[in-house]
């Protein structure tokens, strides 16, 4: 169980609750509300891949309505500029000076809704400032907010027109979240909240917003988790794996082109952690690893042509490592 100082105590006790109201506003996507969290605590981003409807807007959207920060949404489309995103000088005709007007990655929580329909300047320099976290203009320098996280969509149904995330930018995700359609038990009680939303009824928590002190200090605390030597271990032979697939047999051999790389490695160990620390547990245990790493891996492994002619995906290969790879 999590140690009982003051600061913690206070930040599990908000930060639980926050999860919990989540959920019952987003209903059937428990997981893709855990991963915010996690991301949250990690102090990474998101990639989330799933079919449109499934309420990945209103997830980020509910989740800064519960924090003390801003939030922005930008539609990434094919005409966006860099300068639509980072900010850009606007000359002020009455002062005669240009005065710098900032773009909305400036804010706390931003969400890039189908950031692969946007051409690879724009993709750029939003996955520049997320992996920076600053931004450069001219010859000055702005530091973006302590609390920064973008949610960045994709929809996997129509590739048409879009422009595919290259493996270097994906890898600045700190996870690649998949989401799929809820259950119909849980589609039933969406109706029920659309239907109190359509009658204007309040839904709001009514909880005080959840300081970005709190969420630094939470922060703080889940870097400083135990983790034994064993555990760093087996995370660590998990990536050699993906790195040197042929020294655990010639079947994972056949499938990977390229590893993660030391991104990855980070990723895994301040997911797990994060995981850990909403568990209520102040060390890392294998079962933190392993349930974060698909997410973390998801889109850092490469295949070869030959899985990719299987049919093979990258999920599948990470399920084959976690059978090779044996729990120090």
């Amino acid at each position: 169980m999590l140690t009982s100082s003051s600061s913690e105590s206070v930040d599990f006790k908000s930060l639980r609750g926050l999860a919990e109201r989540l959920n019952s506003r987003i209903v059937g996507q428990s997981g893709l509300i855990n991963r915010l969290m996690i991301a949250l605590l990690a102090d990474g981003h998101l990639l989330v891949e799933g079919a449109p409807g499934l309420a990945k807007t209103k997830a980020i959207q509910t989740l800064a309505d519960e924090l003390e920060g801003d939030f922005q949404r930008i539609q990434f489309t094919p005409d966006l500029l860099p300068s639509d995103i980072t900010g850009t000088d606007i000359y002020r005709a009455e002062t005669g000076e240009f005065v710098f007007q900032p773009g909305p990655v400036f804010h706390n929580l931003v969400l890039a809704d189908e950031i692969n329909r946007a051409p690879a300047k724009v993709q750029s320099a939003l996955l520049e400032a997320m992996s920076e976290r600053q931004v450069s203009v001219g010859t000055r320098t702005m530091e973006l907010p302590d609390l920064f996280l973008v949610m960045a969509t994709q929809n996997p149904i129509e590739q048409e027109g879009t422009y595919p995330l290259p493996e270097a930018q994906l890898d600045r995700f700190l996870m690649h979240v998949t989401i799929g359609y809820p259950e119909v038990s849980a589609e039933k009680t969406i109706l029920q909240l659309a239907r109190r939303e359509a009658l204007r009824e309040d839904l709001t928590s009514g909880q005080a917003a959840i300081a970005t002190t709190d969420i630094i200090r939470a922060r703080e605390d889940v870097m400083r988790l135990h983790m034994a030597e064993p555990v760093e271990e087996y995370l660590l032979q998990l990536i050699q794996a993906t790195r040197n697939p042929k020294a655990y047999g010639d079947a994972l051999d056949s499938t990977i082109e390229f590893g993660a790389s030391p991104r990855g490695t980070i990723a895994i160990d301040r997911c797990a952690r994060a995981h850990a620390w909403l568990n209520e547990r102040d060390y890392v245990s294998p079962d933190d690893i392993q349930a974060v790493i698909h997410d973390c891996l998801r889109h850092r492994i490469i295949l070869n042509y030959e899985a990719e002619a299987e049919g093979r995906n990258t999920d599948s290969v990470i399920d084959q490592i976690l059978d090779l790879v044996p729990v120090s």
